[in-house]
């Protein structure tokens, strides 16, 4: 199981959040094909994959 961890802290205080996934590529694949598809589709440079993805 592969995990991803950022942790966020003052003194006195800690915020962690984590994301764990399991053994296989597949929570990636349908983001990583909307990615391609729209990528397909630009013109120029686009920086961030959310505005590659969730531009109007």
């Amino acid at each position: 199981m592969l995990a991803v961890e950022a942790l966020f802290g003052l003194p006195h205080e800690l915020l962690t959040i984590r994301h764990d996934v399991g053994k296989s590529a597949a929570p990636y694949v349908n983001g990583t094909l909307l990615a391609a598809r729209k990528v397909m589709g630009v013109t120029g440079l686009v920086r961030g994959l959310d505005r590659l993805l969730f531009a109007s």
